[in-house]
């Protein structure tokens, strides 16, 4: 396929990245020290220019693109580029877009004429990941498939998990009745695909398949215990930060810690049921004051990575339960395990997952990858002349690298066996190693 992507930052980067394997990328870009970045990592056509200019989006060749995607830091240029593109003729176009007001019920142009098929909202998608884990508090990483029917969740296991030091196939027989899969191991930055003989440590990272039904006995298994969450401190009053507040359900106090005294004023109207403090949510002293101690999840969603970071390890230090921190830097992403930070959510990350998912909507239910973690996860979609329909799984060459964590059968989840045979129509998510994505693809092509 022929994909057009203006802008060349953090998203447009990754997003090229991921799909430049496969398509004819050209990425657009005005900010020259971007442009060479992009030139030196892609292998893609970059062009220096404004994308608002139909000018430059000709020279995109946009009349033969089959996919449009804007993502800059400005709303309009995003929205004005898809129009653009729409008018020229290109069938899919994509935006991301900040203010969510321009898709509100009560905006006057309606969503179906503003121009893009698809508009992301990285903050509410972000906020949305980091309600999912105030809710599962054991969870360092939560995936939800199939509308949360099916979940893949990272679960870091401690010194004193009675699972450590087993070999897997071990593990397997004790749990014939617990409908679960481990699809993957994360340990000391490199990402395992398990196999039976493979023995779990102190430290290790699980990525474990299942139906949400079956996670309070999961957890238990793992030797986990779920915090009840009552109290929680918010480092950052941005939409992030607003939208979580503004959607904790039951009876949980919220404090927000913001630095900039306008802003504190602004959403102390915002948010009623919140108690907003203006002050540096780095100082210690402060922290300590406004009852760090006394809280059950710390969340850092700040604008500046190095300070969520910061905070959340003190948080950490403080021994507050759950934290969780907004991490954008993709360089970042593989040390936040090691140096101890509980959850990390990635608004970057979250946006390229929704393009890419939609891209490849007829193809695959869903798509998402893990902050920190060098895998896929995707859901395909078997159709009557895929290859993974002809035999049951173990007679399959199926990808060492690579594994099937569950399948959407006939509307019911199933963890697969060996004797498992896929049919048409089954829903079927695999872990995937980078190395062994275009392998998978082949066999559910």
């Amino acid at each position: 396929m022929k994909i057009v992507i203006v802008g060349a930052g953090d998203v447009g980067l990754q997003l090229a990245k991921r799909l430049c394997h496969e398509n004819d990328i050209t990425l657009v870009e005005s900010d020259a020290q971007k442009v060479k970045r992009a030139s030196e990592l892609l292998d893609a056509f970059v062009i220096e220019g404004n994308g608002a200019s139909f000018q430059v989006l000709k020279q995109a060749n946009i009349r033969s693109c089959d996919i449009f995607v804007a993502v800059t830091n400005n709303d309009e240029v995003n929205i004005i580029t898809c129009q653009m593109a729409k008018k020229a003729g290109v069938s899919t176009a994509i935006a991301r877009v900040r203010n969510y007001e321009y898709t509100s019920p009560e905006f006057i142009i309606p969503a179906s004429e503003l121009g893009p098929d698809l508009i992301i909202h990285p903050e509410k998608e972000t906020a949305e990941a980091i309600l999912r884990l105030i809710r599962q508090s054991v969870a360092t990483d939560i995936v939800e498939l199939e509308n949360g029917r099916i979940q893949l969740i990272g679960i870091r296991l401690e010194q004193s998990s009675p699972i450590l030091r087993i070999p897997l196939k071990d593990l397997g027989e004790e749990i014939t009745n617990l409908p679960m899969r481990i699809v993957a191991i994360n340990r000391k930055e490199q990402t395992i695909i398990p196999r039976g003989n493979d023995i779990l440590t102190a430290g290790d990272q699980l990525f474990i398949c299942s139906s949400p039904k079956y996670w309070p006995e999961i957890i238990k298994f793992t030797g986990k215990v779920d915090t009840q969450i009552r109290n929680i401190m918010i480092l950052g009053g941005g939409l992030i930060g607003q939208f979580v507040a503004r959607n904790i359900s039951g009876n949980i106090n919220v404090k927000i810690i913001e630095s900039n005294q306008s802003k504190s004023e602004e959403i102390a109207d915002l948010l009623p049921q919140s108690l907003i403090i203006h002050g540096d949510g780095t100082d210690i002293d402060l922290l300590a004051v406004e009852g760090i101690t006394d809280m059950d999840a710390f969340i850092a969603v700040t604008g500046s990575d190095e300070t969520n970071i910061i905070a959340s390890l003190v948080a950490r230090h403080l021994r507050v339960p759950r934290t969780i921190a907004l991490v954008n830097n993709m360089e970042y992403m593989p040390i936040t395990p090691t140096i101890g930070m509980d959850a990390v959510v990635s608004k970057q990350l979250i946006t390229v997952n929704a393009v890419q998912r939609y891209i490849r909507h007829r193809e695959v239910a869903a798509m998402a990858s893990i902050p920190g973690v060098d895998a896929q996860i995707v859901e395909y979609i078997a159709s009557r002349r895929s290859k993974i329909t002809r035999k049951p799984l173990k007679d399959i060459n199926f990808p060492k690298h690579a594994i099937v964590g569950s399948i959407m059968k006939h509307g019911q989840v199933t963890i697969p066996k060996g004797e498992t045979l896929i049919e048409e129509g089954d829903k079927v998510v695999v872990f995937s190693l980078p190395r062994a994505m275009k392998d998978v693809d082949k066999l559910f092509k």
